[in-house]
């Protein structure tokens, strides 16, 4: 098995998991978990593939990823109940599914000798996207919009993590394990310390 494809697949185990937990907060039957999870976890991918002109699709070359979110989501419903808190679950899946979504997103570009500036974006576009459309499709607040987070800004820093390694000479894991852990503590420092970018207009005008 590919690299590219172990982290696509890792990436859409923990975004589909996270998937078929909004979709329990949504109160939704396991059919609407299957749709939710699999929508979650090979949007961001899907959208990159497109985006690359890639052919096939990720998932439609290989059956396994859309398998995984399936399964995953099956499980989920029947066990969603034994969470306290689902809400702290999903923060944090996705913060870990975002970090090796990104990941992801910058080898599959790197690999077919795109652009650094390209391979920032699909690293961005490869951790975001399927959030956003579960966060949309199920009536919540994305997490990639709430104000000031760092989200985006972490994809995006894990990217160049990942080209500023390769630069100083690193090679095979190293780079995108560089990705994974910038992403994650940035994410993480936005979660638990409540890092945040400047806001316009961070207090709402007065009366």
């Amino acid at each position: 098995m590919s690299l590219d494809l172990t982290l696509d697949l890792a990436s859409v185990l923990v975004f589909a998991i996270t998937g078929a937990l909004v979709a329990a907060r949504a109160q939704l039957d396991v059919i609407g978990f299957i749709f939710i999870a699999c929508l979650t976890s090979v949007g961001g991918g899907t959208t990159r593939d497109l985006l690359l002109g890639r052919n096939p699709v990720f998932w439609i070359g290989d059956a396994t990823p859309v398998a995984v979110a399936a399964t995953a989501a099956v499980i989920v419903f029947f066990t969603h109940h034994l969470l306290a808190s689902r809400l702290t679950v999903i923060v944090w899946l996705d913060a870990v599914a975002l970090s090796v979504a990104a990941a992801a997103g910058v080898a599959v570009t790197y690999d077919l000798g795109q652009d650094v500036w390209v391979q920032l974006v699909m690293g961005v576009v490869t951790g975001c996207m399927g959030g956003l459309m579960r966060d949309v499709v199920c009536n919540e607040v994305p997490l990639v919009l709430k104000q000031g987070e760092l989200y985006v800004t972490a994809a995006l820093a894990g990217g160049v993590a990942t080209v500023a390694a390769r630069e100083l000479g690193a090679t095979g894991l190293w780079p995108l394990a560089a990705c994974t852990v910038v992403t994650f503590l940035l994410r993480a420092g936005s979660i638990r310390f409540g890092w945040r970018l400047p806001s316009f207009r961070a207090r709402p005008p007065q009366a």
